[in-house]
């Protein structure tokens, strides 16, 4: 019986032949997380690579106050959470806390600068991955530089949906379970600010569901909402 390639559907190797993904198996290490577990915490040696397998993972950091901050939401095939630390040497600056049960794949940085020496293909994968990592962090900014908190959470959603999204006949379904804590952290709002703004959205007709389970029913609407001369539409 043929073994199963757990590397075939991640972006960052399946660009590999069958041979070299089996070669890279040998040195990946398989793990299981489940709620309230951390896959690692801030202040951690970074010295693996963490790619995500299944499930969702949220990536936290710790508020000078000691308040933990959801900072972003990672699906299958990101490589997490910090990279740049591990490319650079440093300690994890925030923690992975699994959303529900998870799976990830671990690689140690030895093996995986081995790899990219042996294929510059994969090498410019990951440039154009960190390229990409990049420029979400400068959209994360811009989010968070929006005036109103309504254009917040309305451009957060139209994220989520667009990274986690499932299209059904009614909407677009989040896959990610969120808390309304979770939705305020990365919106950067306050939870009883993101609380009444999620309620709005939905007798205006833009969403439904609870944050666990949110269904985005207008995202053309959402999407207008992001605009500064945009109004919050009034409820039905």
């Amino acid at each position: 019986m043929k073994k199963a390639d757990p590397l075939r559907k991640i972006p960052l190797f399946s660009r590999l032949t069958a041979r070299e993904r089996g070669k890279i198996a040998e040195e990946v290490v398989e793990a299981r997380y489940g709620k309230g577990q951390f896959i690692f915490r801030e202040g951690d040696p970074a010295d693996s690579f963490h790619i995500l397998k299944e499930g969702s993972v949220k990536c936290v950091k710790t508020s000078s106050t000691g308040k933990e901050v959801a900072l972003k939401v990672l699906m299958p095939g990101d490589l997490f959470c910090c990279d740049a630390s591990v490319f650079d040497g440093a300690t994890h600056p925030g923690c992975a806390q699994p959303i529900g049960d998870v799976s990830v794949l671990r690689l140690s940085k030895k093996a995986y600068y081995d790899l990219l020496r042996r294929n510059p293909d994969a090498a410019l994968d990951v440039i154009k991955y960190l390229g990409h990592r990049l420029n979400e962090a400068q959209e994360n900014a811009k989010l968070l530089a929006l005036d109103r908190a309504e254009q917040r959470l309305a451009s957060l959603l139209i994220k989520l949906a667009a990274r986690a999204g499932v299209r059904e006949a009614d909407g677009i379904r989040l896959s990610v379970r969120l808390t309304r804590q979770d939705l305020a952290d990365m919106a950067g709002i306050a939870v009883e600010t993101a609380t009444r703004l999620m309620s709005q959205f939905k007798r205006a007709g833009l969403v439904s569901g609870t944050a666990k389970r949110l269904l985005i029913q207008d995202q053309g609407r959402l999407e207008r909402l992001t605009e500064a001369s945009s109004p919050l539409p009034s409820g039905k």
